[in-house]
């Protein structure tokens, strides 16, 4: 049947690089929050979360979904729009492959060095820089 106009909202993620994803029509956006894994639809209330490292999915009424490798920040929705600010960004197509694979090798390195030293900060900073790789990875097999 016909799809009210009501059912989309819009969908624009934004980094101090600019923007990544503008003014997109979507009719669920699916996030890892701070709090969990969480989907918004059309006209839900105001709100605000604060994201994961992870991947962001962008459901439209046809086209198959967009996923996009966000780095933390958060999201807050109003007047029926979605507006994202993450520290970094990425659709699948822009994600250098290569350059992730080899921040993985050296974040597992990093990882194993910070183990050894029993250095709790930097292991801390290890790990994210290493799930930050991770994310990259799996959101560029999503192409």
């Amino acid at each position: 049947g016909m799809i009210m106009a009501d059912s989309t909202f819009k969908v624009t993620i934004i980094t101090p690089d600019g923007t990544v994803y503008e003014n997109k029509d979507a009719t669920m956006l699916v996030m890892d929050t701070r709090g969990g894994q969480m989907g918004i639809m059309a006209n839900h209330v105001p709100l605000v979360a604060a994201l994961q490292i992870s991947a962001l999915r962008v459901k439209h009424n046809s086209a198959k979904d967009d996923v996009i490798a966000v780095n933390g920040g958060f999201m807050e929705f109003n007047e029926n729009a979605a507006t994202v600010v993450a520290d970094s960004a990425e659709l699948p197509t822009t994600i250098d492959v290569a350059r992730a694979e080899k921040a993985k090798e050296r974040s597992e390195k990093w990882v194993e060095e910070a183990k050894q030293k029993h250095s709790k900060n930097e292991l801390a900073r290890a790990e994210v820089h290493l799930r930050r790789a991770i994310n990259r990875l799996n959101v560029s097999q999503m192409r």
